[in-house]
């Protein structure tokens, strides 16, 4: 078999050929995986609105709310137990994590206090920023616990900046990101509830 002689028009020949295979083979995955990755999150969901609020036996109508202009909906979940409102649990967001992203469940009784919280997604430092699942969740420590508190009475900003919450070592960004995820949760609650 003769060897083809190396040219431009073969090299990007070639290029042209592996990065279609390439762009199918992605492709042929996205397709086979979307729908597996989408019953996953709704799962996580569901078990988050469970984990936040206090007992139910019912949820509500979702409802979903923009708290403002040029930013992403909030949804609200109202859960019910005897007919009776027992609280809202909010899929709430913040955009200014330290890698970005940051998707949280939280939970709101009929009181006005957070009643829970769910870290859905983010993609924080492994060892840091990631430890806000378990960090405000510390009945121990009471500085940092944000559960049966609310933002009409506690100042949910971290100490630093002269707020009532403490943040987590090495990783105030993280902290700040978090409770601004509760603040929107908690403004737009009261903002459709009056």
């Amino acid at each position: 078999m003769a060897k083809r002689e190396s040219s431009f028009t073969n090299m990007v020949l070639t290029l042209v050929l592996v990065t279609g295979i390439a762009a199918a083979a992605l492709g042929f995955v996205y397709d086979f995986t979307k729908g597996p990755i989408e019953v996953a999150k709704l799962k996580a969901q569901t078990e988050a609105i469970k984990t936040v609020l206090p007992e139910f036996d019912e949820l509500g109508e979702t409802v979903v709310v923009s708290p403002g202009e040029g930013e992403d909906s909030l949804q609200f979940f109202p859960a019910y137990k005897n007919g009776e409102l027992v609280g809202t649990a909010v899929k709430t967001y913040t955009k200014s994590g330290f890698s970005g992203f940051i998707s949280i469940m939280t939970g709101i009784d009929k009181d006005g206090n957070f009643s829970g919280y769910s870290v859905l997604e983010h993609a924080e430092t492994p060892g840091l920023g990631s430890k806000m699942d378990v960090w405000f969740n510390n009945p121990e420590k009471p500085n940092q616990y944000v559960i049966g508190k609310n933002p009409e009475t506690t100042k949910f900003m971290v100490s630093k900046d002269g707020g009532d919450i403490d943040a987590i070592t090495a990783s105030t960004i993280t902290s700040r990101a978090f409770l601004d995820a509760l603040n929107r949760a908690y403004d737009s609650y009261n903002e459709n509830n009056k």
